[in-house]
C-alpha cells in the first residue's frame, strides 16, 4: 500500500520544539554541505529529518569498505557508487519534495560561487585533510556573509566551531595563510580541539598519521557532530537563542563525560595555542623520525 508523501505530517513530531511557522521557515531554507562522508552524510540525514527543504551537496568520492565504520551511506549495496548520488537518493527517500543540487566534482574556486548561491548556511563535512577545498569555501562564506559551522568527530565526542558573518573568520582563527600542508593540518587540529579531551584514551597514537592523511574515527563521534550541528542550525536559521561564535567553541566528549566551552582570542596566535602547536609539532616529528 502506497502512502502519499505529506511534508506537514512527515515532520509533525518536530512541532513542540518548533512552531508550525518555524517548521515552514525551515522548509524554505537552503543549506550547503561539502563532503558527504562520516560527518557530512550524517549532517544531510539529520537536517533532512529536521525538515530543511533545500540543499546543495558536494563530494567527489565513491563509497569504499574503509567507510563502513562511520558513514551513513556506506553499505555493501553502495560500494563503488558516488557519494553525492547515494546520499541524494537517501535524502529524497525521506523527503521526496527536497530541492537538492549535486556538485559531484567537489568544491573548487571555479564552482564555489554556484555552490553557495542562495545558501542560508554552510555546514562543513569535508575530509579533515581537504585543506584546499576547506580554505576556498570558508573564504567564500566570509566574503558573502554566510554563517558556517564545522564539527569534528574527535574520538567519542565532537568539537564545534561557528563562524558567523562579520565576526572572526576561518583564516583569522586558524592562521593558515602561507603555511605548508602539514602545518595547516596541525593548526586545524589544535584549533578544533584546544583542550584535547579525546587524547587521553587514544590507545594507539600511531594511527593518527597526519603526514599520510590517516586518522582513527568512531560512528559515535560522527553522530554527535550531526546532533550538535543540527541544534545550532536550528538556532541560526530561526534566530533562536545564543550562538557561541569563534573564538569561542564547544567540545563534548561522551567517553570522558565532559562538556567544555573554549575561548581562544586571536585563535592560533593565542599563547596557549602556540604551546599546543609546539608540543604537537615535536610529536609529529618523532613519528616521522621513526619511519
Amino acid at each position: 500500500m502506497s502512502t502519499p508523501f505529506d511534508y506537514q505530517r512527515a515532520f509533525s513530531r518536530n512541532l513542540g520544539w518548533v512552531t508550525e511557522n518555524e517548521q515552514k521557515l525551515l522548509q524554505s531554507k537552503r543549506i550547503a554541505i561539502a563532503g558527504l562522508g562520516g560527518v557530512g552524510g550524517s549532517h544531510l540525514i539529520t537536517l533532512t529529518r529536521l525538515g530543511i527543504g533545500k540543499f546543495n551537496i558536494s563530494d567527489l568520492d565513491t563509497f569504499e569498505l574503509v567507510n563502513f565504520n562511520r558513514q551513513a551511506g556506506a553499505t555493501v549495496s553502495h560500494l563503488g557508487y558516488p557519494k553525492t548520488e547515494i546520499m541524494r537518493d537517501m535524502a529524497l527517500d525521506i523527503n521526496p519534495d527536497l530541492q537538492i543540487n549535486c556538485f559531484s566534482e567537489g568544491i573548487k574556486q571555479s564552482n564555489v560561487d554556484e555552490f553557495l548561491d542562495g545558501v542560508d548556511l554552510y555546514v562543513d563535512g569535508l575530509d579533515f585533510f581537504a585543506t584546499e577545498a576547506r580554505n576556498i569555501v570558508f573564504t567564500a562564506c566570509a566574503e558573502n556573509n554566510i554563517p558556517a559551522i564545522t564539527a569534528a568527530p574527535l574520538g567519542m565526542g565532537t568539537s564545534v566551531l561557528c563562524f558567523m558573518p562579520r565576526k572572526m573568520t576561518f583564516e583569522e582563527y586558524f592562521c593558515w595563510e602561507g603555511q605548508s600542508e602539514i602545518e595547516q593540518l596541525l593548526r586545524f587540529l589544535v584549533g578544533l580541539t584546544p583542550v584535547g579531551l579525546q587524547m587521553s584514551y587514544l590507545v594507539d597514537d600511531t594511527k593518527l598519521d597526519l603526514a599520510n592523511h590517516k586518522g582513527p574515527s568512531t560512528p559515535m563521534g560522527c553522530d554527535l557532530c550531526a546532533g550538535m550541528v543540527g541544534s545550532y542550525t536550528l538556532k541560526i536559521l530561526l534566530n533562536r537563542g545564543k550562538v557561541s561564535a569563534v573564538p569561542k567553541g564547544m567540545h563534548f566528549d561522551a567517553y570522558k563525560n565532559k562538556f567544555i566551552t573554549t575561548w581562544r582570542p586571536w585563535g592560533n596566535k593565542n599563547p596557549i595555542q602556540k604551546l599546543n602547536l609546539s608540543f604537537l609539532r615535536k610529536k609529529i616529528q618523532k613519528q616521522l623520525d621513526k619511519k
